[in-house]
């Protein structure tokens, strides 16, 4: 049973910079891609950034590329989110995940692509 636990997020106005952390227990990161999604009160859950399982790659939805960047430490089993030049429009309760498949040959960025969940992390943005 793989367990996700996300950090990190608080209350930031705009302009401002979060480092969310997402540490996971049993073969995840090093074995599978991770990610991030972000849902924001009544909106669907969306795709953020997400990283390949080796590291190696990654893929990042195109409102926050340039600002936002998914890393990893495969040795702690941790994937991080540094979010720069926040937005209000960020505001929302980011969640990691754990792709399905292993060592995939691509970034995973589908909803459907991941099968562990965290509980999330809140991300308020202040204008």
């Amino acid at each position: 049973q793989v367990q996700l636990v996300e950090s990190g997020g608080g209350l930031v106005q705009a302009g401002g910079s979060l480092k969310l952390s997402c540490a996971a227990s049993g073969r995840t990161f090093g074995y599978r891609g991770m990610g991030w999604f972000r849902q924001a009160p009544g909106k669907e859950r969306e795709f953020v950034a997400a990283i390949s399982w080796n590291g190696g790659f990654a893929d990042y939805q195109y409102s926050v590329k340039g600002r936002f960047t998914i890393s990893g430490d495969i040795a702690k089993n941790t994937v991080y989110l540094q979010m720069n030049s926040l937005k209000p429009e960020d505001t929302a309760v980011y969640s990691c995940a754990v792709e399905r498949g292993l060592r995939s040959p691509r970034v995973a960025t589908r909803l459907d692509d991941f099968g562990s969940w965290g509980q999330g992390t809140q991300v308020t943005v202040s204008s």
